[in-house]
């Protein structure tokens, strides 16, 4: 067989990793690559090219329910859902303006292997919540099925939660069912300037506490404000909060969040239109994007508690001079740091760990990732079971061996 290898369907796909079993081949698994820069850069024999694996299978709105072939792109999901007033509720991410690969490339089957979300996931949680059903092939080039097109329809493990982050370490997925919801009538968002990351933290906790349901909480150094026409008040930072529903109810909440907001700074109100484009810059990490002025830099997202989110930002600030950017109320924090040759990692890990949270090195150069741990290491009992799960399903490493971790 050639060294690319372009399945069209299930049954392609696995008469592939049988064939890289017989022949002791490994897969780099890729569909359109707007994430092929993150993890480690492994060597693999062949690339098992999912791309053409692309179309809706079923689509029942009034089901909210909608399957698809794994690699359909995720601007035509959007499109389809949207003529029928619905959405993904997970709000994925979209790595492609920070890799350096085109926008709007991603795929419906790369958003659940990386179990993208976006700033609803304070509300709404990630891809993994939305994953109702799969079909797969395992690195032992065995067909099977988890889940269905209802919520509640699992005896036994859900392996649909499993493979949701598993980076196509343990099966190529060749069709997915997600679970779709109506999307807001309208949407307005509030922005408090000037306050400090340790003051923003505290001012997106009460938020969060209160009756306004807030969507999106998240607080824009003013370095970064700067680069986001939409949140730029003059050389302030900007904290900004997503109201979404009915109008009367969007109303209601705004005054209720403006009267709570109004004691802390000037404050500012943007409508629909403004206020989506900064939502999806926000939650494209936009600021660092690859052409622009933090593009050099080596990129880390932190995950942290929000609570503890400032104190993680002043340490890589203070003494890195890091660029930030607070999603999820500080539950996410993304940092460019100056390049380096380890990307800074023991100064993150620290940081991320004093902040009860972990990271993950998004962008840096295949030298840096060959030498730097990309993915949090995992405590032994921890790595001890990831082992076992890997090996179940890929005993032979056929599949994405080494990106995650090296040896698995």
């Amino acid at each position: 067989m050639a060294d690319n290898l372009t399945p069209h369907d299930t049954a392609e796909v696995e008469r592939a990793v049988q064939w890289a079993l017989a022949e002791g081949k490994t897969f780099e698994l890729v569909s359109r690559g707007t994430k092929r820069a993150i993890g480690r850069p492994a060597q693999w024999d062949a690339t098992l090219d999912l791309s053409g694996l692309s179309g809706v299978l079923l689509y029942e709105p009034e089901e909210l329910v909608l399957s698809v072939k794994a690699a359909t792109p995720l601007a035509e999901i959007e499109a389809l859902l949207s003529a029928s007033q619905q959405q993904l509720a997970f709000e994925p991410m979209d790595y492609g303006p920070i890799l350096g690969a085109p926008p709007d490339a991603g795929t419906i089957g790369g958003a659940i292997a990386a179990n993208l979300s976006g700033p609803r996931r304070i509300k709404a949680g990630a891809a993994r919540d939305h994953f109702l059903g799969v079909t797969a092939v395992s690195g032992r080039g065995a067909t099977f099925k988890s889940g269905g097109r209802v919520v509640k329809n699992v005896t036994g493990y859900d392996l649909c939660k499993l493979l949701a982050g598993s980076w196509g370490t343990l099966a190529a997925m060749t069709e997915v069912t997600v679970k779709t919801l109506p999307r807001a009538e309208t949407e307005e968002s509030v922005l408090v300037f000037g306050l400090d990351d340790g003051s923003a933290c505290r001012a997106m906790t009460a938020a969060m506490g209160s009756f306004a349901d807030v969507s999106g909480a998240a607080h824009l150094p003013a370095a970064v404000a700067r680069r986001m026409p939409q949140a730029a008040g003059g050389n302030a930072a900007a904290t900004a909060f997503r109201l979404e529903g009915v109008a009367p109810s969007v109303a209601q909440r705004k005054s209720l969040l403006q009267a709570l907001l109004s004691p802390l700074g000037s404050l500012d109100v943007l409508g629909e239109s403004d206020s989506h484009a900064l939502w999806r810059a926000i939650r494209d990490a936009t600021p660092f994007a690859a052409d622009g002025p933090a593009g050099g830099r080596d990129l880390w997202r932190i995950s942290a508690l929000p609570a503890r989110a400032a104190d993680a930002g002043r340490v890589l600030a203070e003494r890195v001079g890091a660029a930030l950017l607070y999603d999820w109320a500080g539950g996410l924090i993304w940092a460019a740091l100056p390049a380096s040759a380890d990307a800074g990692e023991p100064l993150v890990r620290e940081a991320a760990v004093a902040a009860g949270g972990h990271a993950t090195l998004i962008r840096a150069p295949a030298a840096v990732r060959a030498v730097v741990a990309v993915f949090a290491p995992e405590p032994a009992p921890l790595a001890a079971l990831t082992r076992r799960v890997r090996e179940s399903f890929d005993p032979h490493g056929v599949l994405n061996a080494g990106r995650m971790w090296a040896g698995l």
